[in-house]
């Protein structure tokens, strides 16, 4: 087989760090994806692309958020990770924690990816949800904050100024819930 090196080059200018089997089809060009396995699978035996999952494929030094956003979909980072980064929660966890359509913990390189199953019409209402770059979805401290409310009726914030209510009360709708008003209406009114 006749590798070619601006494979690799295609690989390594584009700004994500992270690929799915079909993204990589897509970046290179390639439709038949016989030639297409063959020309990932060399490049992984060869250690210049990591093959961190079945199917999912890295630059050496890729971005765990985007690994997490990539392994399933839909699926965005939230929960004790967005509030820890806020500074509203102080016990630290290495894991990062996401909102998806299952429910699952899976260890790939050496990251844990802990996903909760949350109901589809909140999963896929994008309030208080940034999308960045390479395809990182991530909650902003609110939208985390409304999540683990919404899983977890007795989660205790450390630091609750850290989060603005005005945003709380503006993401809220997307639940759909009056369990979920009372409990926002009872953390607005500490």
């Amino acid at each position: 087989m006749k590798i070619n090196s601006g494979f690799i080059l295609e690989v390594y200018k584009d700004r994500r760090t992270v690929f799915t089997f079909n993204d990589l089809g897509l970046l290179l060009g390639e439709s038949d994806k016989n030639k297409l396995k063959q020309k990932v699978n060399y490049y992984v035996r060869n250690n210049m692309i990591l093959n961190i999952r079945k199917g999912i494929y890295a630059k050496e030094n890729y971005n765990p958020e985007e690994l997490a956003c990539k392994i399933f979909t839909p699926a965005y980072l939230s929960l004790e990770y967005v509030l820890q980064k806020a500074g509203a929660i102080f016990q630290y966890s290495g894991k990062y924690t996401l909102v998806s359509y299952l429910s699952r913990s899976i260890k790939a390189g050496n990251n844990i990816f802990d996903y909760r199953r949350i109901k589809e019409p909140v999963l896929i209402n994008t309030a208080g949800i940034n999308r960045l770059p390479a395809d990182i979805n991530i909650a902003s401290p609110e939208r985390a904050f409304l999540d683990i409310l919404y899983l977890d009726k007795e989660f205790y914030l450390d630091n609750p100024a850290a989060l603005d209510k005005k945003k709380i009360i503006s993401i809220l709708p997307a639940y759909n819930s009056k369990v979920m008003n009372e409990r926002v209406r009872k953390f607005i009114s500490k």
